[in-house]
């Protein structure tokens, strides 16, 4: 088959890998319709290739048709269109049995002290092939895969796997009261559908800020109050003139890691990249820094006694944190991989109407291409050319 493999630092190939089989009872083979490049495969793509092995297959959002299961898979069969989660839990560990599934204690790698093992990203979680495939091995098929019905195109369902449930749950950790005000720092896919899930669930302004024109004018579409950060002289003052001078009651970092305006963070993950493979990884285990310029911009934002949402990745574990100020306002905050099945029942329903869209989902992918365009996709993602905002790839489409 044709996959998607990581050859080394900015350097993705399509290349022809052996076909997925079934490992296990409770393993699937999916053949992939969809899949798509996530804002995640970009840290992969550079800052976290020092975990990488030439030859992964990379991508953790997928979905298409079941084409064999394994004896203990019951819940889904033959021909069914499926969803995989991000994450791959087992549903009965004592995590599952808690909604905690990104912590499954069935699927954890334990080697590296890491939660749940996640589709196609590194030896940290898992080192298990990724989606950006022509077919794809599912563990825990017998209870991950999310069945959807026929019909509306993969689009529709596809951001099941992780931006719609990663999105839901930021806004849940938020905490936004009804009615209140919520920033959104960041509107890539996470951040647009995290500023339309809050309007949704009842947030009464949501603001929502970055510095891409494209990413901005998609938010304005959707009702959202925008703030050009590199336009605007004090985007702090900006959002907090709004909101009675307190500032939002809730803010949602959908940025992570790689949060642009932080150079010295950029300048060490730059170096980490040129070190040997073995000293790399153990400086960002143990001394890694984030750029965390959008993180102390969310801790700036907030009002006292507010809850900062914190859904970007970060990997860093030498990272500075403003303790005196964050005690002094007493802000509460809460983060982590989203427990993918903890939230599709909730939101599958939204989006099998094919006449209505009340989260907004039909405008969020920017780039449909087949998958051996993938380097090139890539590419043009990570530097946000051509206002590239979501790419999805096509397994077996015409080149």
């Amino acid at each position: 088959m044709r996959a998607v493999t990581w050859q080394g630092v900015e350097d993705v190939r399509v290349q022809d890998v052996a076909d997925p089989a079934i490992e296990r009872p409770t393993d699937a083979v999916v053949e992939v319709t969809s899949t798509a490049i996530c804002g995640s495969d970009l840290h992969l793509y550079s800052p976290l290739g020092v975990f990488m092995e030439p030859g992964d297959i990379l991508g953790h959002e997928s979905m298409g048709v079941v084409r064999e299961t394994g004896s203990e898979v019951t819940g889904v069969r033959t021909g069914d269109r499926v969803v995989m989660p991000f994450n791959i839990s087992c549903g009965h560990c004592h995590m599952c049995s808690r909604g905690c599934f990104a912590q499954c204690e069935t699927t954890q790698v334990r080697e590296y002290g890491n939660g749940a093992s996640l589709f196609g990203y590194t030896k940290l979680y898992g080192h298990v092939p990724g989606g950006q495939a022509e077919y794809l091995r599912v563990p825990q098929a017998h209870f991950g895969p999310i069945r959807v019905p026929e019909g509306p195109p993969d689009e529709r369902f596809l951001f099941l796997s992780d931006v719609l449930p990663t999105a839901w749950q930021a806004v849940v950790f938020a905490d936004v009261p009804q009615g209140g005000s919520v920033a959104v720092v960041g509107l890539g896919p996470i951040g647009q559908m995290a500023a339309r899930i809050a309007r949704y669930q009842g947030a009464g302004e949501v603001f929502g800020l970055d510095t891409v024109p494209e990413r901005l004018r998609m938010a304005e579409r959707h009702g959202i109050t925008t703030v050009d950060t590199g336009a605007e002289d004090d985007p702090v003052g900006f959002v907090r003139d709004r909101t009675d001078g307190r500032g939002p009651h809730s803010v949602i970092d959908a940025v992570g890691m790689e949060s642009h305006g932080a150079p010295l963070g950029k300048a060490a993950q730059s170096m980490a990249q040129l070190l040997p493979d073995g000293v790399a990884e153990k400086l960002i285990e143990r001394a890694g820094v984030d750029r965390l310029a959008a993180l102390h911009l969310c801790f700036d934002l907030v009002r006292r006694c507010g809850t900062v949402s914190i859904s970007g990745v970060y990997g860093g574990q030498a990272d500075p944190m403003p303790m005196m100020e964050l005690f002094d306002k007493g802000v509460q905050i809460r983060m982590g991989q989203a427990h993918v099945r903890r939230w599709t029942d909730d939101i599958l329903p939204l989006l099998t109407d094919a006449d209505a869209d009340p989260l907004g989902v039909d405008d969020l992918v920017t780039h449909t291409v087949p998958l051996d365009q993938a380097p090139a996709a890539y590419e043009k993602f990570q530097h946000k050319r051509d206002g590239a905002i979501k790419m999805v790839l096509r397994p077996g489409a015409a080149a």
